[in-house]
């Protein structure tokens, strides 16, 4: 009678859960710098802000769970999901073909972008009238930018004259570029515009060429990293990013953190 009863409240069980799909934990671990300004950072009272942070709350809120967040440097942030000390990244990390060898992707949820800022008396040409490369105008020059970056590769690929200065954080750039100890930064433009170009220290700097948005080396944009074989959590946080677009949301999280729309040719503008 026991074996019956324990068999029935089995099977009631597994009817109740079915129709749903596999469970998702109630809390989801999410791994982000913490120091990235104004994708993902802590304000005056520590509490993590900024656009990042908004869209994984917002997947949170779509799947129904908690969201946990777990500050990690960036050289380290994907061997720390692979070591599964936490569940999912998201910190504004770029969607490549390198990266997908070792984790999965959602789709994304922003753009992915590159920039060169360097002083104005500088007066350098690291770009052909055309759009194309000029390696000669990197001979000599000193280019900071962070460690294991995208934009660090692309350096490495287009740029191999120059001499480049790697940091483990991103504050460490703007202030060697302003005390001279580089003589230009690639990094993102929006962080860039936002972080320094928009301030008073960043009065004596300008944006270097064109925005660079080469796909071999940027991917199609940045999106939610997360160990391969979760198919079925992959296939809801892309259900998320859907509704978060389609309703409008991620416009909304982008207005609260930018003057500017995130579209790659317009993040100068105001409209």
């Amino acid at each position: 009678m026991r074996r019956l009863l324990a068999l029935a409240v089995a099977v009631i069980a597994v009817a109740t859960v079915t129709p749903q799909g596999p469970a998702v934990a109630e809390t989801l671990r999410v791994g982000t710098e913490c120091t990235y300004h104004p994708f993902n950072f802590r304000d005056e009272n520590g509490e993590l802000q900024g656009y990042d942070i908004d869209v994984a709350k917002a997947i949170g809120e779509h799947l129904g769970v908690e969201i946990e967040f777990h500050c990690q440097k960036w050289d380290g942030m994907i061997p720390a999901l692979l070591a599964n000390k936490f569940d999912l990244i998201v910190a504004s990390m770029s969607i490549t073909d390198e990266r997908k060898q070792k984790i999965d992707f959602s789709d994304p949820y922003r753009v992915s972008i590159g920039q060169f800022i360097g002083a104005k008396e500088k007066d350098l040409m690291f770009f052909n009238e055309d759009g194309s490369v000029n390696e000669a105008g990197f001979e000599g020059v000193k280019i900071g930018l962070q460690r294991a970056t995208t934009y660090d590769n692309w350096i490495q690929a287009r740029a191999p004259n120059a001499e480049v200065v790697r940091y483990d954080a991103i504050e460490a750039l703007y202030l060697d570029l302003q005390n001279g100890r580089v003589d230009a930064i690639m990094t993102n433009p929006m962080n860039a515009y936002l972080k320094f170009l928009s301030q008073p220290e960043g009065a004596g700097f300008e944006v270097v060429g064109p925005q660079i948005e080469e796909t071999e080396f940027f991917g199609i944009g940045v999106g939610v990293g997360l160990r391969k074989g979760n198919d079925e959590l992959l296939s809801r946080i892309n259900e998320g990013i859907r509704q978060v677009t389609e309703d409008g949301s991620l416009e909304v999280f982008a207005r609260k953190h930018f003057p500017f729309t995130i579209h790659p040719q317009k993040w100068q503008g105001t409209e």
